[in-house]
């Protein structure tokens, strides 16, 4: 029992880390979800596409692949936790 409490403990101190690091990006997660297929991001889209954006500029967001695939990660950890929750609460 010693050792399922230490796990336990364990467990729960990184959780509560990694819970407060995903609550601290809600925004930009919300900022994500917002710019993705905006007029904003098919104007980026066209300006790199037209060779107007920095060489060296980073373009993860310029690929639809790869914001809807950060979406859907944090869709499926939101769905997790709630599934978590409700079988603690059961």
């Amino acid at each position: 029992m010693e050792q399922c409490l230490d796990e336990v403990s364990a467990a729960v101190r990184n959780l509560s880390v990694a819970l407060e690091q995903y609550e601290a990006v809600r925004e930009a997660i919300r900022m994500l979800d917002e710019y993705l297929g905006s007029r904003q991001w098919k104007q980026d889209c066209k300006a790199d596409e037209a060779g107007k954006l920095p060489k060296d500029l980073k373009r993860g967001v310029l690929s639809e692949d790869g914001i809807w695939n950060v979406l859907e990660e944090c869709r499926q950890a939101d769905i997790r936790m709630q599934e978590m929750a409700a079988e603690r609460k059961g």
